[in-house]
């Protein structure tokens, strides 16, 4: 307990899977949490949970394929807290999927724009109010398919090697600051993203996911945020570019 207090945390995709479960265990930790989601109401549900245990956190609605979306967020968390020390950029979507030939360009621009281009943001918007307070933890999620391409998810494989590509050049560039800057690349993650329209749902996910990993079981959005919290803590100051 305690590991992040006197902190400001924004988080996107915060209203379910692994952003909701970073939000509460960030919360849980001493952290005041920006949460972001184009999902208000669950949004709004995440910050009533963290607030029964005797958190602190607001809402922000947030769509991150908007570029002013994403700078009213981290602006949001300044005004609100007076800070920024944490930016996780979490949100995502499946993005293109299928064979190459049938993909059309227009799905393929769609996966970047919010697998890649919504984490450039968050990291650009976020330096400057983390340089004001002596530096910082920038947090993207990736994926295993960012590290070695999945058939059938070209776009979005492409998408999340970019993102463990900037988080190498940003940590490179951002250190004199003292702002670190890593990525999760989880593996088979039990969330609604995963499951959502699959035979059998999230029981099903489990199953199959507990059958294809050494450790016979699935991954839990708490396992995810427990490298979050890591990560953004100060156990982790000389841990940059990273993928994890």
């Amino acid at each position: 307990m305690g590991k992040l207090n006197g902190k400001v945390a924004v988080i996107t995709g915060a209203a379910s899977g692994m952003g909701r479960a970073t939000a509460l265990r960030f919360a849980k930790e001493g952290a005041a949490v920006v949460v972001a989601d184009l999902n208000s109401q669950a949004g709004e549900a995440t910050i009533a949970e963290i607030a029964a245990g005797g958190g602190r956190a607001v809402f922000q609605h947030t769509d991150v394929a908007s570029d002013a979306a994403l700078k009213a967020l981290i602006d949001r968390a300044v005004s609100e807290y007076g800070r920024l020390d944490i930016t996780y950029n979490n949100a995502g979507i499946g993005g293109a999927t299928g064979r190459l030939e049938d993909t059309t360009a227009a799905d393929w621009d769609k996966s970047f724009v919010i697998l890649t281009r919504a984490v450039f943001l968050g990291i650009k918007y976020s330096i400057e109010p983390m340089r004001k307070v002596g530096g910082g933890s920038i947090i993207s999620t990736s994926s295993v398919a960012g590290l070695r391409g999945v058939a059938g998810l070209h776009a979005y494989s492409v998408a999340k090697a970019e993102v463990v590509s900037l988080t190498e050049s940003a940590a490179i560039e951002l250190g004199r600051d003292r702002i670190r800057v890593n990525c999760i690349c989880p593996g088979g993650i039990v969330t609604p993203l995963v499951y959502r329209g699959m035979r059998g749902g999230e029981d099903a996910a489990r199953d199959a996911m507990a059958k294809s990993q050494p450790i016979p079981r699935a991954g839990r959005p708490e396992d995810i945020a427990a490298m979050a919290l890591f990560l953004a803590s100060d156990d982790a100051e000389w841990i940059t570019g990273t993928a994890m």
